[in-house]
């Protein structure tokens, strides 16, 4: 019996400026891994739109069926099976040219936040690029009304959850060897930021 296939209704609205950003953000790579791959949707239309780049999702042991039904269904050859992954886990042995995630730390604790940066060393090599997805707060305040409610919407679900300071998560890259190279604003009060490791 064929698992279905889950659906991130916001993945149609996001992937097409997510794209425009990552043809640039990561032309010169050969390997991606996403970090927290969610349902899968955004790697087969990455994976689908940039066919020179192996895309390597990964997730919670509960997701993993969910993204593997996307995989499948979608055939590429450039989409090897997810992996499973959790920051505060084991990382993977492999070095890749670049990493993605989407959406992902604003549901992390801050804790597993600070996981995600010091672990990028040890996937990643001198000239990798990192890209985040995601709403972001400058200077400790929200940048809009909705980001605000998210934010609410955020804490009634798990206290852990907050939507982050753009400055406290540039430290923690800037901690792990990854400067700066360009912050897009995008739909719906996102950013698209984009580190390169330099150490």
């Amino acid at each position: 019996m064929s698992v279905e296939k889950p659906d991130a209704p916001s993945v149609a609205r996001n992937h097409d400026a997510i794209l425009d950003v990552l043809r640039e953000a990561f032309s010169g790579a050969k390997s991606v891994l996403e970090i927290g791959s969610g349902t899968g949707q955004h790697a087969v239309f990455f994976a689908q739109a940039l066919p020179y780049l192996s895309w390597q999702t990964s997730g919670r042991l509960e997701n993993l069926e969910g993204i593997g039904a996307w995989l499948d269904d979608a055939g590429l050859p450039n989409t090897p099976p997810a992996l499973a992954f959790d920051v505060n886990g084991i990382w993977p042995a492999t070095a890749y040219d670049a990493v993605f995630t989407a959406n992902t730390l604003h549901i992390m604790s801050f804790e597993e936040v600070q996981a995600f940066f010091a672990g990028l060393p040890g996937i990643t090599k001198p000239g990798s690029t990192l890209v985040v997805y995601g709403p972001f707060n400058y200077d400790g305040q929200f940048t809009s009304p909705s980001n605000a409610a998210f934010n609410d919407w955020l804490k009634a679900r798990g206290s852990h959850m907050a939507i982050r300071d753009f400055e406290a998560v540039d430290a923690l890259a800037t901690s792990a060897g990854f400067q700066l190279v360009a912050d897009r604003a995008m739909p719906a009060n996102n950013r698209c930021i984009i580190w390169r490791r330099i150490l």
